[in-house]
């Protein structure tokens, strides 16, 4: 089998992906292949940010992946969304913009990852984002990645006073030097469509002739040579096929990614031999460290009419054309008011908890008609979202076939004190949204009802309907030597191994509390000018004011 050989082999066309495409594809002559296991997304709305609550669960452009059986939520499976297209889960994600509290990068700096505090990763934040608020210390205004706010009318004001009467702080740049409280929604669109970073990063770079981009192409195996990765096996439609390389990137992300490592004979030795995989590398971090952000909605009834009624059949024709025509109005947005960044107890030194307050409940997106069946029940919600939790899961292989699904257990709320912080979050939505500044908007509790005010009666709620926010991380951790659970080092390669690098979100040692998307997108960002033996000078700032 004759193989095709190239500079670089990118494993995933995801956030990590089409960046790393883009960027290393700058350099004349370089010649890189783009491995993607999905297509295109396709559909009349596939851009249209307000219809991401049906994309993000169809199924041709998803992985359709589901948690082994939770210990602490009575054997209930999770339903573990990820994109399977070009651009990843930037096809198919909500579109939040939210990096994080700067303070979760210096941790890793602390931790002995040299390169990775605040100051060094903020220039590469800077770098992809074009942002609404524009060039300044903490922002970029020339990065292909569109960054714009919710537009006024969806009652982020009245969320603002609210926040702020129930003794909570209130900022206009969660990213700035204000790193707590409410905020404006921000989200990746751009002219009224969705910053799919195969659009925004990787369409651009398409023109290069020296990037190859091969889609329904899913490896199997890295190829090595003692211990240096030279290629890659994979198959493209029912096809193998093998590319050779003089350094393979895996951008899987955080299933992905240590999945292809094991396969490869890279990760815990015992239990690759148990499937009967030769162990190259015993790493035994590879799939552990597994951190997801556990999420919950709220619901109320709402008293005056919610967004719902922009998806009343006549006025949603409207919108849509308004959409397609213009690039606005309420379908140009994904619907969130804003943000509220909190710390549930004195003591902590940064935000634990993130409110995600949306002007109509998830469950309400679908479009009705006013004459024929019953009118729909105006609600609003408010996503709990956890940023600092103690549990940790696990990412394993079922068998040697690399076709299978892996088993991903997530151990949601295995630690006491993250059942209890939940807890203390969903009090502390209940407080905000109780104030008289969003009582035009907000009536009787819905979910879970005031009838659950105890805390054992809210621990059952959470235990019943907690699920995940789509932000995993941390099962290709980076690392110093001290640490054995490490799989790849500061620089992103492989521990053990010799061109080979993981850059995508399965590196972060920890979640960012926030959203992970701009996260991923800057540590492609990092990894390219690693690989290229380039680096931005770190930003100068002043002092964090939490």
């Amino acid at each position: 089998m004759a193989a095709e050989v190239f500079d670089y082999v990118i494993v995933g066309a995801g956030a990590a992906g089409c960046v790393l495409a883009n960027r290393l594809t700058e350099d004349k002559g370089t010649r890189v292949l783009l491995l993607e296991a999905g297509g295109a997304a396709t559909g009349w709305f596939k851009d249209m940010p307000i219809a991401f609550p049906h994309y993000v669960l169809r199924r041709d452009l998803n992985w359709n992946y589901v948690s082994e059986p939770e210990p602490q939520l009575a054997g209930r499976r999770v339903e573990v969304p990820r994109g399977k297209a070009l651009g990843g889960s930037t096809a198919i994600n909500g579109m939040v913009y939210a990096r994080g509290h700067r303070l979760d990068y210096d941790d890793w700096a602390s931790a002995g990852l040299t390169g990775w505090s605040y100051a060094d990763v903020l220039p590469y934040f800077k770098r992809s984002e074009n942002s609404w608020l524009g060039e300044g210390v903490y922002h970029g205004a020339a990065g292909p990645m569109q960054v714009c706010a919710i537009p006024d009318g969806m009652m982020y004001s009245e969320l603002r006073a609210a926040t702020v009467a129930a003794g909570y702080p209130v900022t206009d740049d969660y990213h700035g030097e204000h790193c707590e409280g409410a905020q404006r929604g921000e989200m990746t669109v751009s002219r009224g469509r969705r910053g799919n970073v195969a659009r925004t990063f990787l369409q651009p770079a398409m023109r290069r002739a020296h990037l190859n981009v091969r889609t329904h192409a899913h490896a199997t195996r890295v190829l090595f040579e003692g211990q240096r990765a030279h290629g890659i096996e994979y198959l493209h439609r029912g096809q193998l096929h093998r590319a050779q390389a003089h350094q393979v990137i895996l951008a899987g992300g955080t299933y992905g990614s240590p999945v292809l490592l094991m396969h490869s004979g890279i990760g815990p030795a015992a239990e690759l031999q148990r499937l009967g995989i030769r162990a190259r590398v015993d790493l035994p971090g590879v799939g552990h460290n597994l951190i997801e952000h556990p999420f919950l909605m709220l619901a109320w009834r709402a008293r005056t009419q919610s967004f719902r009624c922009a998806l009343r059949a006549d006025r949603a024709a409207l919108s849509v054309l308004r959409w397609a025509l213009a690039g606005t109005g309420p379908f140009a947005t994904n619907g969130a008011a804003g943000h509220v960044f909190i710390r549930t107890e004195p003591g902590l030194d940064r935000p634990d908890m993130q409110l995600t307050c949306v002007a109509a409940a998830m469950s309400a997106r679908d479009v009705w008609f006013p004459v024929f069946g019953k009118r729909p029940e105006h609600v609003i919600g408010v996503g709990v979202s956890m940023i600092r939790q103690d549990s940790r899961g696990v990412v394993a292989l079922r068998s040697a076939d690399p076709l299978e699904p892996p088993r991903i257990l997530f151990n949601l709320f295995q630690q006491r004190s993250d059942l209890e912080r939940m807890v203390r979050g969903i009090r502390a939505a209940r407080r905000i949204y109780a104030q008289a500044a969003l009582q035009r908007f907000v009536g009787e509790e819905l979910i879970p009802g005031t009838g659950v005010d105890s805390d054992v009666q809210l621990e059952d709620f959470v235990l019943k309907v907690g699920a995940i926010t789509q932000h995993p991380v941390g099962t290709c951790r980076m690392g110093t030597e001290r640490q054995p659970e490490a799989v790849v080092d500061a620089d992103l390669q492989v521990r053990g191994t010799e061109g080979l690098r993981v850059i995508d979100a399965s590196v972060m040692p920890n979640v960012p509390g926030g959203n992970t998307n701009a996260p991923t997108i800057m540590i492609a960002e990092k990894g390219a000018d690693l690989i290229r033996g380039r680096r931005l000078a770190p930003a100068e700032l002043p002092p964090c004011l939490h």
